[in-house]
């Protein structure tokens, strides 16, 4: 287990035992150690912390997934299955599974307005209502890892100003959630930047999009849910989704015969870590006591470590499936990558100066990503470009 989930899950135990009271009491501390067990399977029970109630009624939250199906699916119907023990039956979730309730791209409006009481979406989706959504997930060429968008939303203030955003929309983001890199499927070879010309590409949309026309594709948004019947029909022939463990459970191998990555150690250049959330609807949230909005909270950090690992895992048996199916692996080099810094850095700055929001989140970013500690970006790169704040 990896150092960053050890801390999580201690962050995890002061705050939920920092909020007991008479009223609330939780199990030992050693039970926390059960929440591994939805890095072993979604079919195995979840074990953590719970917090008895007396009298408590439960408050049952209809919540929607992007997940369409496999193994992200999966473990999210698990972990919501979790909640109402976790928390001695005064809190419960109902998970419903891509477009059960209402398409992916309504999901923000059904919350909105009480359709559903929270949504696990991917928050990108929103880039074309909320400029500041593209920072809130990976962007191409921006952070690379997992731990680096940690420290962002939880060590340099992103957290805070996701809230502020999402509750001017009547909505209160609760934190964000790690699946891992995405992938690009394809009918034909990719093995460089020029291959993308002229592609019926299906992309998640906002400045991902963007980079790839510039690199001379031609894009289409597309829920995840029909991404398979356009490659199928032929609508597209290269689409971008997720990775290998639920782009398998989904058949993409049955459509094409391509995988495209970055070069070794780089699986996705364009969403290295693409991230979902936990957003929920204002009323819903004001209903909670002051105690569970905490245990809410301090549960989604450390499902979206559960929820990295169990997907990692999944991969690695995947991609073993796709070698057996026939797919073949193809990578972009070293020089793809700096073509495409040389797209991505003017399209950070324009999406970044879209709005005063967008723009605070970016330099935030910049200015981790140009750090010492990262240093990912150079004075060089980003010359001639202006922020503006």
């Amino acid at each position: 287990m990896s150092e960053r989930t050890s801390s999580s899950k201690g962050r995890y135990r002061e705050a939920v035992e920092g909020v007991s009271s008479g009223r609330r009491k939780f199990l030992k501390a050693t039970t926390i150690a059960g929440g591994a067990a939805l890095a072993l399977g979604a079919g195995e029970k979840l074990g953590a912390p719970f917090i008895r109630t007396a009298k408590a009624a439960t408050t049952t939250w209809r919540i929607q997934t992007s997940w369409p199906g496999g193994e992200g699916l999966n473990v999210f119907k698990a972990w919501c299955a979790s909640i109402v023990e976790k928390t001695g039956g005064e809190l419960a979730m109902q998970p419903f599974g891509a477009k059960d309730v209402v398409g992916d791209f309504q999901l923000f409006d059904a919350v909105k307005n009480g359709v559903l009481d929270a949504m696990n979406p991917f928050t990108l989706y929103w880039a074309g209502r909320m400029p500041a959504a593209v920072f809130l997930s990976s962007y191409p060429l921006g952070m690379r890892n997992p731990h680096e968008w940690d420290v962002f939303y939880y060590g340099l203030g992103g957290l805070e100003k996701a809230r502020a955003l999402f509750a001017k929309e009547g909505l209160y983001y609760v934190g964000p959630i790690h699946h891992g890199p995405n992938i690009i499927h394809s009918k034909v070879p990719i093995r460089s930047i020029e291959d993308f010309r002229d592609r019926k590409m299906r992309l998640p949309g906002g400045m991902v999009a963007e980079v790839f026309q510039a690199a001379g594709a031609k894009t289409t948004l597309l829920p995840g849910s029909e991404i398979f019947p356009a490659l199928d029909k032929g609508t597209i022939d290269v689409a971008d989704y997720v990775g290998p463990a639920v782009n398998y459970d989904l058949g993409f191998h049955q459509v094409t015969k391509y995988i495209s990555m970055g070069p070794p150690g780089f699986m996705s250049l364009y969403q290295p870590v693409d991230l979902m959330d936990l957003t929920v609807g204002m009323d819903a949230w004001n209903a909670l006591s002051p105690q569970m909005k905490q245990f809410v909270e301090m549960e989604v950090h450390v499902y979206s470590d559960m929820h990295h690992a169990a997907i990692q895992k999944a991969d690695q048996e995947a991609w073993k499936k796709f070698d057996e199916a026939g797919t073949i692996v193809t990578r972009l080099s070293e020089s793809d990558v700096q073509k495409f810094t040389e797209l991505a850095v003017p399209r950070w700055f324009a999406w970044a100066n879209k709005d005063k929001a967008a723009a605070e989140l970016f330099k935030i970013q910049l200015d981790y990503m140009m750090s010492g500690s990262l240093g990912y970006v150079t004075p060089d790169q980003i010359k001639g470009q202006k922020l503006d704040l």
